[in-house]
């Protein structure tokens, strides 16, 4: 009697290619300073108020939840939230955000332009970071992560401001179309990361690694959905092995990863479960955790 093994390919699971990013969740410990933040320097408008917490954005869906814990603080050297990149959708927009940060004399904490999308990085009023972003037309990105890194570099306020010369109409705070292009995130082990999102959750690597400096690819993994540059970061720039921050902490509750429709939420889903990954179900979706505790919201 003879026996025949068939070998079985396997393959990396992908998630929908009109994935995108929802809002994120903030604990605060003073939300009257926040929503102030949000709204009189950034342009957000403040959507809704119940209680303890609030919703902000640009007039459409929320970008932006704030809940009040009081006596919460700042904790430091932890997993959590680098920064949340709020994408505006013209270079004319982040001119008059830019604007607004000198007229306010809002300290930033620098400026570059990445070759995919210009960046602004301040903090808001309790140290979140906040990246305001603008992307380049797709076809001019860089394919891969060395060729990005090589040609990133400092950005200029002249480049940004130059849009004002072509368009002089008043700037009346955010776009409807700003969203939340990306977050990224300090996280503990690379090794975990990498499986929870490209693995399970089925993001794909969105740049050819060949060629990118070690210190940089031995120490950061970007995910995408759809081709886009990336949705999600991840960094263990706070130290391998990183804590998660304490439940009293300011900062990252959660963010959203919004699906196109029920189908692909469920296939999503049904990998949790398949790998054993605790989810807990709530009315707007499912709440996961990554392996470094970040918080993640799955919805359609």
């Amino acid at each position: 009697m003879s026996t025949s093994i068939q070998s079985e390919t396997l393959v990396t699971p992908t998630i929908h290619p009109a994935t995108r990013l929802g809002h994120v969740h903030y604990t605060t410990a003073d939300l009257d300073r926040q929503i102030a933040f949000y709204r009189d320097i950034l342009g957000f408008k403040l959507h809704w108020r119940e209680g303890a917490s609030a919703g902000l954005g640009a007039g459409n869906e929320d970008l932006l939840r704030l809940t009040e814990l009081p006596g919460a603080r700042r904790a430091r050297g932890t997993t959590g939230l680098y920064h949340t990149a709020f994408l505006v959708p013209t270079r004319w927009e982040l001119a008059h955000l830019l604007k607004r940060i000198a007229e306010t004399q809002t300290p930033i904490q620098g400026m570059t332009n990445h070759g995919t999308h210009y960046a602004i990085y301040l903090p808001d009023a309790e140290g979140n970071g906040i990246e305001l972003a603008w992307d380049f037309p797709k076809d001019r990105w860089p394919k891969t992560l060395a060729q990005m890194l090589q040609n990133h570099r400092g950005l200029y306020p002249q480049e940004v401001f130059r849009a004002l010369d072509e368009n002089s109409a008043p700037w009346e705070g955010l776009s409807v179309d700003t969203k939340v292009g990306h977050v990224h995130l300090h996280v503990s082990q690379l090794g975990p990361t990498d499986h929870f999102y490209r693995e399970v959750l089925g993001f794909e690597i969105p740049w050819d690694l060949t060629g990118a400096p070690r210190e940089f690819a031995e120490t950061a993994i970007f995910f995408a959905a759809g081709g886009y540059h990336h949705h999600i970061g991840t960094n263990v720039w706070h130290g391998v092995g990183a804590p998660p921050p304490p439940a009293d902490a300011t900062g990252l509750r959660y963010y959203t990863i919004l699906l196109p429709d029920e189908d692909a939420l469920a296939q999503v889903v049904n990998r949790l479960t398949q790998a054993g990954i605790a989810a807990e179900h709530q009315g707007a979706g499912v709440l996961v955790h990554d392996p470094a505790r970040n918080g993640v919201l799955l919805t359609c």
